[in-house]
Parts: structure tokens; C-alpha cells; sequence
């Protein structure tokens, strides 16, 4: 990636922001399986179609996430590439939820 754009591939690799914005990338029958909360969950099926509603600030910390950071990682990348300059991938649920404290939840 060229500019000053350099989104984070490692979860561990950049400091989150606390009012980061969660976006889980997985179905919805994986998000109910267990989501951290307060995450959005916006399938990488339909995120280019939504992504501009879910998160218009380009300058608010975005941390996404999936199973195994495969699907969170193609959304870094197209994010990085639209002008989104604080994007991260969290890697997955249980990764984002130990970092953040936010506790998993189930539907």
C-alpha cells in the first residue's frame, strides 16, 4: 500500500481508540453465534453495497473483525483504498472482545 495510509493487518499492532467503531464482517448466522458487543454486523457480501451508511466517518477508528481475520482483512483493504485512514483488523471475535473488555454475546 502506497500513502500515508497503512492499515493495521495485526490487532496488536496499533492502539484502539475507545470509541472505536466494532464491524463484524461474518454472516448473520455467525454473528448471532457470538458477536462482542456493541458491534455491527455488515457481511462482506453486502459491504460494499453499505458500508458508506454503517460508517461515514472516514476519520473515526474502524476495528473489524470475522472468524480468522481473512474477511476482516479484505474489508481493511477496501476501506484503506475508499480514504479510510484508522482502519484495523481485530482478527477475530474473542480477540476484539480481550482487547476492548467488551463481553461476547449470543442471540
Amino acid at each position: 500500500m502506497t500513502g500515508s495510509i497503512h492499515p493495521s493487518s495485526n490487532a496488536g499492532a496499533t492502539a484502539w481508540d475507545a470509541d472505536a467503531l466494532l464491524i463484524d464482517v461474518r454472516s448473520p448466522g455467525e454473528f448471532a453465534s457470538g458477536y462482542v458487543e456493541g458491534a455491527i454486523n455488515l457481511p462482506l457480501d453486502r459491504f460494499v453495497q453499505a458500508y458508506e451508511s454503517v460508517m461515514p466517518d472516514k476519520s473515526r477508528q474502524i476495528v473489524l473483525y470475522c472468524q480468522s481475520g481473512a474477511r476482516s482483512g479484505q474489508a481493511v483493504q477496501f476501506l484503506a483504498q475508499q480514504g479510510y485512514g484508522k482502519v484495523v483488523n481485530g482478527i477475530s471475535a474473542g480477540t476484539v472482545a480481550l482487547r476492548t473488555g467488551h463481553p461476547i454475546r449470543r442471540d
